[in-house]
């Protein structure tokens, strides 16, 4: 009978509890006022919101920048927008959609910029780019190349394209 006795006065406890605490709420809480002043609108009486600029999201301007056309495969194509006095970021026009990418240091040396709101990134090595999606873990556009990568590589006419060695 001990243990039903116990189990009792632990379920009155708790009701007192939870009923002490519901009084407090609604006592705690003042009764607001509802006065209309005359004239003057809700939308009025509300400062204007500044919008911060998003940085991923916001698309950037490409006034006076150096424009890089790349032909990739499958027929895309991807335009990179760089500024010279920014270093730390490119425009990357794909599929219509101009986008903001930011630098991320790499100790290969190949040039990797990425948007993570939206989850691009743009690696850029000596010999072609790529455009990837770290959102779906997909290759967006690759073997993008420019008009300079596009140029057959020189040989000089001097050396040999091969050379037949005979051993005895």
């Amino acid at each position: 009978m001990s243990i039903s006795k116990l189990l009792l006065a632990c379920s009155f406890a708790l009701a007192s509890m939870t009923l002490a605490a519901g009084a407090h709420a609604q006592n705690a809480t003042p009764a607001k006022k509802t006065v209309k002043k005359a004239g003057k609108s809700k939308a009025a009486a509300k400062p204007a919101e500044t919008k911060t600029p998003d940085e991923d999201a916001d698309e950037p301007a490409v006034t006076d920048s150096a424009v890089t056309e790349f032909d990739c495969e499958l027929g895309n194509k991807i335009t990179i927008y760089e500024n010279a006095g920014d270093e730390a970021h490119i425009a990357l026009r794909w599929k219509k959609r101009l986008h903001r990418l930011t630098r991320v240091g790499t100790t290969t040396g190949a040039q990797r910029f990425e948007n993570k709101l939206y989850g691009l990134i743009w690696i850029g090595i000596p010999s072609k780019g790529m455009l990837l999606d770290s959102k779906q873990n997909r290759q967006l556009a690759n073997e993008c190349r420019n008009a300079e990568q596009l140029k057959p590589v020189a040989t000089n006419a001097s050396e040999p394209t091969s050379t037949k060695t005979t051993i005895q």
